[in-house]
């Protein structure tokens, strides 16, 4: 008969393994996940996991010394598991999210119209010194971030080989959660990128280690575009423009071309009738989030597809009525 312990971390391999093949690395979710089965077998614990046995865990992060935000923030790893566990052991309590009083979630993100990207890269080509690489290299960057939903580090981290144009193509390597991953671009996206590489050839030689998008003033001609620079250009075309502020934040950012990105393919699957459930998966991975919960915030987050969901909703009810009559 295998211990509870090992029986637990049985499970939480199959867990793990079944994650891994969908695409995930989940490396401190291993050993999050193996501390937890440790706690439990010191505990000598015996039948269903319990809440109580869940909390106890989460307060013992960072030493005992963790605030309800970072205990919540243990606990909502940890549910993930309980949630797959549940299957098997059907026993087992899922702990409430709001345990440790209101979950700290992130906030609605400012979701960009076509108009407005469009006079974002207008407004890049507009920038100075005339004759330098410097309009084009922002323009690329910010129209790559909305065309691709790339994280600002992951665009500037791109070496000149990572962009494959034969084959509309880009390798994102070793991103902030260790996974790397290839991303199909779209056709006007390859001209795009194309028309840069040319661009830049007239100022610097290039080599495939050399950086995709690159740096043009003075004695940095050719060095990697800091991620510093990008957000201060971005910050000033933003306030230049006078956009009204739609999302949470103090005012719309950088970030916000990745989640107007993920946001306008949702919308998109929605207003084709598609099963966004099935398609969900396949745009997490093209994101490279670490978990999928991280997409699926975007339902629940984000007015634009609130309202979506909202009137299928409402139709839903409508048909009701109609089979009532």
């Amino acid at each position: 008969i295998m211990s509870p312990r090992i029986s637990l971390q049985a499970r939480i391999n199959d867990y793990l393994a079944e994650r891994r093949r969908l695409g995930f690395q989940l490396r401190s979710r291993d050993t999050l996940l193996a501390d937890f089965a440790r706690f439990v077998a010191d505990r000598h614990h015996q039948g269903p996991l319990t809440v109580e046995l869940m909390t106890e865990w989460a307060r013992r992060g960072k030493g005992g010394q963790g605030s309800p935000a970072t205990w919540a923030a243990r606990l909502a790893k940890l549910r993930h598991f309980i949630r797959y566990l549940k299957q098997f052991e059907p026993e087992s309590e899922v702990p409430d999210e709001r345990v440790f009083g209101p979950e700290p979630g992130r906030v609605a993100p400012h979701i960009y119209h076509e108009k407005e990207i469009v006079e974002l890269l207008s407004a890049a080509r507009q920038l100075g010194p005339q004759g330098s690489l410097r309009p084009a290299t922002f323009e690329t960057l910010f129209g790559l971030m909305a065309s691709t939903g790339l994280r600002v580090s992951e665009a500037i981290h791109l070496r000149d080989a990572d962009v494959d144009l034969k084959r509309g193509m880009l390798i994102i390597r070793q991103t902030k959660f260790a996974k790397s991953r290839q991303l199909p671009v779209h056709s006007t996206t390859v001209k795009a990128l194309a028309r840069y590489r040319r661009l830049r050839a007239r100022h610097v030689p290039t080599t495939a280690d050399m950086p995709f998008l690159i740096s043009s003033r003075g004695q940095r001609l050719g060095a990697p575009l800091g991620e510093r620079q990008a957000h201060r250009v971005f910050n000033a075309l933003r306030d230049s423009l006078g956009w009204v502020n739609r999302g949470a934040h103090a005012a719309p950012r950088l970030h916000d071309l990745r989640h107007t990105f993920a946001v306008r393919r949702l919308v998109l699957w929605h207003a084709e009738g598609a099963d966004v459930n099935q398609k969900i998966l396949a745009l997490s991975t093209y994101l490279g989030h670490a978990e999928i919960f991280y997409t699926y915030w975007y339902l629940t987050a984000v007015p634009e597809l609130m309202a979506l969901a909202g009137g299928k909703f409402e139709r839903f009810v409508d048909l009701l009525g109609d089979g009532d009559e």
